[in-house]
């Protein structure tokens, strides 16, 4: 009896397709590796210019223009007067002011409007009598009919305009509508008057030009300047168009009640603002130590001691000169330093903020805290934070920036991995298809040989030895 012919049963396809992954595995782990390394650098670079940004942002908006570190405030013994606001220039003390009145602005109505017919012509309104305050209302050459809404879009719409007066309409029934006319700005030069002569059109039989004239007129709020007293009622008299005064070097005063002929003077006090300012040096310290933290886990290297990975530029100079190069700034070459302020360096690098020495050291010298701290605005950039923003726009610059270039650097990169990634794959279908043909061939070979034996042993298989 003949015996079969027995061999290993495959498939062709996951055959072919076993080598031809064994044919490129050792240039594809390579090509992974670099995968890896640049998706981690891609993400690096994202996590840099996202701190450095964040840290920049801080600094502009705790030293930017007009802005301090060390903070003051401005308190009225009476709050339901107004409110006030002291800068850092501002001198320490108590002030007194009595309030006489506040400024209003001008607002008229003109009632009994209807809806007017044969409407055309020009509508004057005048602020305050002033020169270059007027502005004319066109109605149009054409007749037509108008209602006091419409009336009102086109009073606010006019040319001139630009929401110096706002119409708006009011409703007092049976038919009948009350145009409100309202100055933007207080003080006496916003008071409104209307000239009508202009027009032509009538309103339920009596001339337009009659309903918005002097006799219809009804004054709402009288336009008034506001007046304040120094040191009380009989004191030195300021007045001015707005509610806002700057009479005190660095302090801003907002009154929203007037007081009663024989009413004490309110009283304002200026000072230092502790809670504030510990509040704005703790908000460097913390936007400072964000950044660092960042610059520490990119640049950190592999500890043996634990699972942690390198960081995406453990082994990159520039960016750990970058970390480096953020402790040198903090240390002014000469004078004061943050140290002197209570603003110290810990041993990983990051701040922290004694607070006791920060207000012993302001009480001192209140100014030297922003003489040392500096501002970040440009080309007046001063102080550490001057420098900071400085030397971190080399990085930042979306024209000529280090991250800029190393994006730029990254890109190309990443264009050739991806050809490289091509290449490969042709390398991998070249022997995929090549092996799939050799095994395919085998198979069939296989199956003949296995038939063949089968003949073989149908013809011969009833034979004794």
């Amino acid at each position: 009896m003949a015996t079969a012919i027995t061999a290993p049963t495959y498939d062709p396809i996951p055959t072919a397709n076993d080598l031809a992954d064994k044919y490129i595995a050792s240039r594809q782990a390579i090509l992974n590796a670099q995968k890896t390394a640049a998706n981690a650098t891609e993400k690096g670079l994202s996590s840099l210019s996202s701190a450095l940004s964040a840290f920049q942002a801080s600094l502009a908006s705790l030293t930017g223009a007009n802005k301090t570190v060390y903070a003051q405030s401005a308190v009225f013994g009476d709050t339901s007067i107004g409110s006030a606001s002291a800068d850092a220039t501002a001198a320490a003390g108590t002030y007194s002011f009595f309030v006489k009145q506040l400024a209003s602005a001008s607002q008229v109505s003109y009632a009994g409007l209807g809806n007017a017919t044969g409407v055309s012509g020009k509508l004057d309104i005048q602020l305050g009598g002033a020169a270059g305050t007027s502005f004319e209302v066109d109605l149009g050459g054409a007749a037509r009919d108008l209602t006091p809404r419409e009336l009102a879009a086109a009073i606010n719409a006019a040319e001139g305009n630009g929401g110096k007066v706002v119409a708006s309409v009011v409703n007092t029934g049976n038919g009948n509508s009350e145009l409100v006319l309202t100055a933007r700005d207080t003080g006496a030069a916003s008071g409104i008057t209307v000239n009508s002569a202009g027009l032509t059109g009538d309103v339920d039989g009596a001339p337009l030009a009659d309903k918005l004239g002097a006799g219809n007129l009804r004054t709402l709020v009288a336009a008034r300047n506001a007046e304040i007293h120094v040191g009380g009622e009989g004191g030195t008299v300021i007045t001015q168009a707005s509610n806002t005064f700057t009479a005190i070097d660095g302090v801003k005063m907002t009154f929203t009640k007037a007081q009663a002929a024989g009413t004490a003077p309110v009283s304002l006090t200026v000072g230092p603002d502790d809670k504030s300012t510990l509040a704005n040096v703790q908000a460097f310290v913390d936007a400072f130590n964000k950044l660092r933290t960042t610059l520490t886990q990119l640049t950190s290297g592999n500890d043996p001691a634990t699972t942690a990975d390198d960081g995406a530029f453990a082994r990159d100079g520039g960016v750990r000169a970058l970390n480096d190069r953020l402790s040198a700034l903090l240390r002014p070459g000469s004078g004061e330093s943050l140290a002197t302020y209570g603003i110290i360096a810990a041993r990983d690098g990051t701040l922290e903020v004694n607070s006791e020495r920060l207000l012993a050291q302001l009480k001192r010298s209140p100014n030297g805290l922003d003489a040392v701290i500096g501002a970040a605005s440009g080309a007046s950039s001063t102080g550490v934070a001057g420098e900071l923003d400085k030397y971190l726009k080399s990085w930042s610059n979306g024209i000529d920036g280090q991250i800029k270039q190393r994006r730029d650097q990254h890109g190309t990169l990443q264009a050739r991995l991806v050809d490289r990634q091509a290449t490969l794959d042709m390398q991998h279908k070249s022997a995929y298809d090549r092996y799939l043909r050799q095994f395919t061939q085998l198979q069939s070979m296989q199956g003949v040989m296995n038939h063949n034996v089968s003949l073989f042993d149908a013809l011969f298989g009833n034979d004794k030895d």
